[in-house]
């Protein structure tokens, strides 16, 4: 049975090691401070952070919520964002990502959301379909770009 739940500061060590997995471009010292500043209620991003257990208690996944004014092809200008979303290789495709989802989706209505919006990588082939299976519909696909000043 998986557990969905808030994190806590004793899912830390765990949250950090599936982050660093999620985003392995940043460092490990990168992500642990940025973990540390949300448990200490220093972020403005993450809003939410949900971790999913298994039944030995062990962390196997986690959603990191908040909440954007707008987001690609969505119609409300508040819109609940699932900005980092991973289940470990171990655990998935047994529902754990579906677990996670539905506990984001009840955060979000609780936080007057009326959309939940996400995104990934478009060659994230793996990512593209997890997020169909849970009901998520094809926003669009946009190039961004950026330029040093």
């Amino acid at each position: 049975m998986i557990a969905v739940r808030p994190a806590a500061r004793a899912d830390a060590r765990a949250w950090l090691e599936m982050r660093h997995d999620l985003w392995p471009e940043a460092s490990v010292e990168e992500h642990a401070g940025e973990i540390e500043e949300f448990l200490a209620g220093r972020s403005a991003e993450p809003l939410a952070v949900l971790v999913a257990a298994d039944e030995t208690g062990s962390l196997v996944g986690f959603a990191e919520l908040s909440i954007r004014p707008f987001a690609e092809g969505c119609d409300s200008s508040r819109v609940a964002y699932l900005e980092g979303w991973f289940v470990a290789a171990a655990a998935r495709r047994r529902g754990v990502g579906r677990r996670l989802v539905e506990a984001a989706e009840a955060w979000a209505r609780a936080q007057g959301c009326r959309e939940l919006a996400s995104d990934s990588s478009p060659g994230n082939t793996a990512s593209l379909a997890a997020h169909r299976a849970v009901g998520f519909a094809d926003a669009g696909l946009i190039q961004c770009h950026r330029k040093e000043l």
